[in-house]
């Protein structure tokens, strides 16, 4: 489909019952579930757990109404967080228990910081359904081609989201058909370990320079993101602390709440893309490690405010 956004929605239009969102949750499925008519169910999750929610949680919520139908999404490398789920097993086999359907959104995947990336299919492939595209690993976000891939055992769901396709898209257009082609055929595998490698060593240093007693922050694991938790009591909301740091500092973040936090958490996302990539890459082809003499010259941008977060945070 044109991107995975659309498959997403569509599948909220055929599915009745009720969502499971964790917390945090990319900004989408929640008004997605709304505009589906479908009741969604917030899952308190914390730092100590990768910001995932456990398998008692869940059964927590559908053992209050076993009779009705539930979809789960997971999102692991983690939107906004940065961090991978730890406790998949556990997850589908909850999953199995109750018969839940899982939407596993795997749009970082590919950018996972660990060897393999392990996915919750491997645990429950019959009750799985993974979304996945173009637009992270390849840098393609305006190019809107994402897939879901179906397991034969929810063929129903695969042709009510076919009927639906026909009766909205219909297709991608054909230039992005060709170029997917190109990316999903040829081997790319040393343009994503690079690539990987960049996006990890950007993000420690964002890690190690900002972690402090002003600022809990979950190591980086995967994706382009991060969510430090700023501690204070000067901003009632996290969107006025958003507010206040860009015009204190010029960095621009996204308030936790837009993830499903209370407003009063102060949580936010930092997304630590703010270099030229193509120059990062030409100029560390060979180098054992990407050091922050490296980082200084090809992602000023990113040191600077990080420099300017720290300060600032020392100062509230």
């Amino acid at each position: 489909g044109p991107g995975t956004k659309e498959l997403m929605f569509l599948l909220q239009i055929l599915f009745e019952g009720d969502i499971l969102l964790p917390i945090p949750s990319w900004v989408s499925y929640a008004p997605q579930a709304i505009l589906g008519r479908n009741k969604v169910h917030w899952i308190e999750t914390t730092s100590s757990n990768n910001w995932f929610p456990t398998a008692q949680q869940i059964e927590n919520i559908v053992q209050l109404n076993k009779n009705k139908n539930y979809l789960l999404f997971l999102n692991s490398p983690n939107n906004p967080s940065g961090t991978i789920c730890k406790n998949l097993s556990d997850l589908a086999n909850v999953a199995k228990k109750y018969n839940l359907l899982i939407l596993s959104d795997e749009i970082y995947s590919e950018l996972s910081f660990s060897d393999e990336y392990d996915s919750i299919s491997n645990y429950n492939p019959e009750g799985t359904i993974i979304s996945s595209g173009l637009s992270k690993w390849c840098g393609a976000g305006g190019w809107r081609l994402g897939f879901f891939a179906i397991p034969d055992s929810l063929n129903n769901i695969k042709n009510s989201l076919k009927k639906l396709a026909s009766e909205s898209f219909s297709s991608v257009s054909s230039p992005i058909q060709y170029a997917a082609i190109s990316a999903f055929t040829k081997d790319h595998s040393n343009y994503i370990e690079r690539t990987k490698k960049i996006l990890k060593e950007v993000g420690m240093y964002v890690y190690e320079n900002l972690k402090s007693n002003k600022i809990l922050i979950n190591k980086p694991e995967g994706g382009f993101y991060l969510m430090p938790e700023f501690i204070n009591n000067k901003f009632r909301t996290s969107s006025e602390m958003c507010k206040n740091i860009i015009n204190e500092t010029g960095v621009a973040l996204l308030p936790g709440s837009v993830f499903g936090f209370s407003e009063n958490k102060m949580l936010v996302r930092l997304s630590f893309t703010d270099f030229d990539g193509e120059k990062l890459l030409n100029n560390t082809s060979g180098c054992k490690e990407i050091n922050q003499d490296i980082l200084s010259k090809f992602a000023p941008n990113v040191l600077e405010g990080v420099s300017k977060l720290k300060h600032w945070s020392k100062n509230i």
